[in-house]
């Protein structure tokens, strides 16, 4: 689960945005206006008990494209998505005020959090597979739904394939998905993801505990799952952000009451190359962070 927003913030990170009288760039509103938006947040703010984490968020995530969130330790990425798909009512005490759209309905009292958990899935930093079988992991979602015993096995070849891991798996399927490599176990996930077939795709620094190789390997399975979902995804790797996303959302923690902003949001090439705040150029050049 993430931590509060602002907590253990650097001194640094302080004096890089003690100046922060600017207004935030109004491209983060119009970033996606030639996209179809699959997730609009509005005025979003999160508590955790008295602590305000995030304050006023306004967000628009496109449609079967990729987002990522950046910014320093501590700014509320991964508090932000966690909202996408309520899994902060894990945590006692904490609560959101503002609108977070799925499509046309309303995110924060559907009442069915099976079946948004089903249409928003999530992938976490750490790969954590179920102590069971290959097999079973990637059946457990279908199963729960009642799918036949012909439709699991079939969803269980191709979300293994999608994810890269069939032809290394198909000959142990009823092993322990625990036998399996960091990255092997972090491509499982994602097939278990996929395996009830969501809408959108959260990934939590899907890439941060594994080895180079295995990074290139998620990378380039998300680049074909966004041909099919729509993915969310927070990350500390400003090369990763700029080598996978098509839009960008760069957040910091303000400095005096301590909560998590948004910033600017825009295409990534523009938060990248030519951004309008100038704490956005500073951090994604590396001046601080």
């Amino acid at each position: 689960m993430a931590h509060p927003a602002g907590i253990g913030g650097s001194a640094g990170e302080a004096r890089a945005v003690s100046a922060a009288t600017r207004p935030i760039s109004a491209s983060k509103s119009s970033a996606v206006e030639n996209r179809r938006a699959k997730l609009r947040v509005s005025n979003l703010s999160f508590h955790y008990g008295g602590f305000r984490a995030l304050n006023d968020i306004n967000l628009s995530v496109a449609e079967k494209k990729i987002t990522a969130l950046i910014g320093p330790s501590g700014c509320g990425k991964s508090t932000l998505i966690t909202t996408f798909n309520r899994m902060y009512e894990l945590t006692p005490g904490a609560r959101v005020k503002g609108s977070i759209r799925l499509d046309h309905e309303e995110i924060t009292t559907m009442g069915n959090l099976q079946q948004l958990r089903r249409r928003i899935g999530m992938v976490f930093q750490r790969a954590n597979p179920f102590h069971m079988s290959i097999y079973d992991n990637v059946a457990y979602g279908p199963r729960l739904m009642g799918w036949s015993k012909d439709a699991i096995d079939a969803t269980v070849e191709e979300s293994l394939a999608f994810a890269g891991l069939w032809d290394e798996a198909r000959e142990r399927l009823n092993r322990s998905a625990i036998s399996l490599s960091g990255g092997q176990q972090q491509r499982l996930c994602i097939a278990r993801a996929i395996a009830v077939k969501p809408e959108v795709i959260l990934m939590d620094e899907p890439c941060s505990a594994l080895d180079p190789i295995s990074t290139l390997r998620v990378e380039e399975l998300i680049r074909e799952l966004v041909k099919e979902y729509t993915v969310v995804i927070v990350t500390h790797n400003m090369q990763q952000a700029r080598r996978l996303a098509d839009y960008t959302a760069f957040m910091l923690i303000e400095p005096f009451q301590r909560y998590g902003e948004l910033i600017e949001f825009g295409p990534t090439s523009k938060i990248f190359e030519g951004a309008d705040d100038e704490r956005t150029r500073d951090y994604v050049s590396g001046k601080f962070g």
